[in-house]
């Protein structure tokens, strides 16, 4: 049996570190943002030979206290909610077990160093922690204008590949392998290259008629890059004037971070004292 004591710290500390409408929830979120990004910054001075050679001992006893905060926070996470295993299997979960990991691997396998890599997967867990009111509302309504327009967008990208094919055929038949375009693939690689105004260079046409289809080609990148665009703000401004229509009918639904200490539901209304999927009463003292 639980002691009533045991109940009263697990739920404070869940609420501190899975909500962010206290004060003290708020400073958890900043304070694991900031040792977020320092991790990441460490990550990157190690890569460089210059400093990791000079600065080794600092920015690895650096690494260790960060991988210990990091454990702790995790071995909490597990704690404070009645089913660990939906966390720990969770996306958010697998992030922070893979991102903790590998420093713990290298103590015991030398020569592991190429898994510090995944220690950058500690930047996804910014969208954790972006979860604040402020931005939870144009989050939600990001994804629901990209879900909306996957099909138009899915039916652009098939029209590009395949005009990428057709000029990329076209450019091997002008140019021809004295130019650098030996084959169709190679080709088709340089028009896509083109048409979205990468320009790498290694490729390039010569003869005044394929200068002249690559010109159109820019032009056309030009354009083929703002439609994307047009299709997504398109279906975020019908979603958002979907959004103000409904707001005049009922209270707004997406501001309240509590999440559920029992089965870690999100997103409740923010007058909401009961989980809408398990039942279980928000807030638990």
């Amino acid at each position: 049996m639980e002691k009533p004591q045991d109940k009263n710290w697990r739920s404070k500390l869940h609420e501190i570190i899975y909500e962010a409408d206290t004060p003290a929830g708020k400073l958890f979120d900043v304070v694991l943002l900031i040792v977020i990004l320092a991790s990441i910054l460490l990550v990157m001075l190690e890569s460089v030979k210059s400093i990791d050679s000079k600065y080794h001992d600092i920015l690895n006893i650096s690494e260790w206290i960060i991988t210990v905060l990091f454990t702790v926070e995790y071995i909490a996470r597990v704690i404070t909610v009645k089913k660990p295993l939906k966390y720990i299997f969770s996306f958010y979960g697998i992030i922070d077990f893979l991102s903790t990991v590998p420093k713990y691997i290298s103590l015991i396998v030398g020569g592991v160093h190429a898994l510090a890599a995944l220690r950058a997967l500690r930047l996804l867990r910014i969208f954790r922690i972006l979860k604040l009111a402020r931005y939870l509302g144009a989050s939600l309504r990001l994804m629901s204008a990209l879900r909306a327009s996957r099909a138009k967008i899915s039916v652009f990208l098939f029209a590009v590949i395949i005009v990428s094919i057709i000029l990329g055929t076209i450019m091997y038949l002008v140019e021809g392998e004295e130019n650098g375009f030996s084959n169709i693939p190679k080709s088709v690689y340089w028009c896509i290259v083109t048409l979205t105004t990468v320009g790498f260079g290694d490729i390039a046409p010569q003869t005044p008629l394929g200068q002249f289809i690559a010109s159109l080609v820019m032009i056309l990148g030009y354009g083929i890059i703002a439609v994307p665009t047009g299709i997504v703000s398109a279906e975020y401004t019908s979603q958002s004037r979907k959004d103000e229509k409904e707001d005049k009918i009922k209270k707004p639904l997406h501001l309240n971070t509590q999440v559920c200490v029992n089965c870690s539901t999100e997103k409740h209304r923010d007058d909401a004292e009961f989980c809408y999927h398990c039942g279980h009463k928000l807030n638990d003292e």
